[in-house]
């Protein structure tokens, strides 16, 4: 059994690599997807390819929330009317129908997600209709086993929220937080108080609920190195079982809550490279472990297990344990990921209802794979769930030499390994203590798709 990941702080790496780059959540990247297929094509590829003896994953979308968080870029819709959700939710039942006939066929379902938007925007009694849905269109688990989470907003749940969630089957959630301050949440319109947070944390855990995830996110205006370090020593204090620590990308031009944020209120590139350092040395003296990607868990979570004992995965909910599910995505603008095709729903909420009623799905643009793209992607996954390549395993996996293969690859790790990002043990490369944090440029070399030494419209930056 392999050991915990370490991280070292490279500042000068750091300075050389942090381009902008994918987060691999899929490869190829959404970005790819093409609007000119058809989406008759696509799903018929999709369940041509899929295999229908392996379990399912599932993925819900509710978009509302009743307020605007200044920094959100998820794809939402503000509103203090909750009727909004009613036909939202009719609409839902017949996608459910629709993909159900196309890839349920009895597959039970070994992982579920609920996210937004806001899933509890809507009332205790929509949640326990939302659930009766699935399970009557899809083969969910009766017996706790499934890995069934939830984000939960604290200012929109309580303790009897969590009890409903309970009883219909969820086993996780993931409560957002972000930062503690009060100035900075005044700043960003979520004004959440530590006691809001750590009561339904408490509620979480009376209900048996077996692991919860905090997000925090650096980079938000008026933060200080000084000031994130007391939110992540009272986060640590409520002990969460995993916590993802996001960096905050400023893109007001194409997320208009953002324009709300005043860039000169905002840290400067030194403080916030500061905040992420000084983050990741206290949480690894605290306990936790560091995954990747921004992402932490205790060493007796299932994310930490499933990596030491290599079963880790990565799909569009981040890191997961169940890289034998296909995933079936529902809801507007959901991403789906079947066999050999990717294909994401509508993004407009008018749009998406309009196809499901009109043409019997939402799809809107999807992408289908071809051998390159398989190899690709299982050196991507190898790499950002492990840290690790074996040349001679994706041989016998795909029939290819990787010498010959990946000639060009081969000569940008060798620079990798003469900074001491990676090193070559025979014929595996070990991502290095200082090269984890640049694990995304790590995994761009084996992109096919976007260039490696010039900024990439569309991604973020890697720190």
């Amino acid at each position: 059994m392999s050991q915990a990941f370490n991280v070292r702080w490279d500042a000068e790496l750091i300075r050389r690599y942090d381009l902008s780059g994918p987060r691999y959540t899929s490869y190829p990247t959404a970005v790819q997807f093409d609007p000119l297929l058809s989406p008759d094509s696509l799903l018929e590829q999709a369940r041509a390819s899929a295999d229908p003896s392996a379990p399912l994953s599932l993925y819900v979308h509710i978009p509302f929330c009743a307020h605007v968080c200044y920094y959100c870029a998820c794809n939402k819709v503000i509103t203090r009317n909750r009727g909004k959700a009613r036909d939202y939710l009719d609409t839902l039942y017949l996608e459910m129908a629709q993909a159900s006939e196309r890839f349920g066929a009895g597959r039970q379902v070994n992982q579920l997600h609920w996210g937004g938007g806001t899933p509890t925007f809507i009332s205790n009694d929509e949640m326990i209709e939302l659930m009766a849905q699935l399970r009557r269109h899809f083969r969910l688990r009766d017996d706790d086993a499934g890995d069934y989470s939830i984000e939960v907003d604290p200012r929109e749940a309580d303790a009897e929220t969590l009890a409903v969630l309970r009883h219909i089957g969820f086993n996780r959630l993931s409560l957002g937080l972000q930062d503690l301050d009060p100035k900075v949440q005044v700043a960003v319109n979520r004004v959440q108080p530590l006691e809001m947070t750590s009561s339904l944390l408490e509620s979480a855990r009376r209900e048996g609920f077996r692991s919860i995830n905090l997000d925090l996110i650096y980079g938000l205006p008026h933060q200080t190195p000084e000031s994130f370090a007391a939110t992540l020593e009272q986060v640590i204090e409520l002990s969460p079982d995993r916590l993802s620590v996001f960096n905050y990308a400023h893109l007001p031009d194409r997320f208009r809550s953002q324009k709300h944020i005043r860039a000169e209120d905002l840290p400067g590139p030194d403080a916030k490279l500061q905040i992420l350092h000084e983050s990741i040395d206290r949480l690894l003296e605290a306990g936790y472990v560091y995954i990747g990607m921004d992402h932490f868990a205790k060493p007796d979570d299932s994310l930490a297990i499933a990596q030491r004992e290599r079963q880790l995965h990565r799909n569009f909910q981040g890191y997961t344990t169940h890289s034998d599910c296909d995933l079936v995505a529902l809801g507007v603008s959901a991403i789906s990921q079947i066999g050999d095709v990717y294909f994401q729903n509508e993004h407009e909420i008018g749009a998406y209802g309009q196809a499901i009623e009109s043409r019997g799905s939402a799809v809107r643009r999807g992408l289908i794979m071809h051998r390159d793209d398989h190899v690709r992607r299982d050196i991507i996954a190898a790499l950002i769930c492990h840290f690790e390549l074996d040349e001679s395993a994706i041989e016998r996996r795909h029939g290819i030499d990787f010498g010959d293969y990946f000639a060009a690859e081969l000569a940008e790790l060798e620079q990798f390994r003469r900074d001491g990002l990676i090193r070559r043990d025979e014929r595996r490369w070990l991502v290095e203590d200082a090269g984890r944090l640049l694990i995304r440029r790590i995994c761009m070399t084996f992109d096919a798709y976007i260039p490696k030494s010039q900024p990439v419209q569309g991604f973020s930056k890697i720190i």
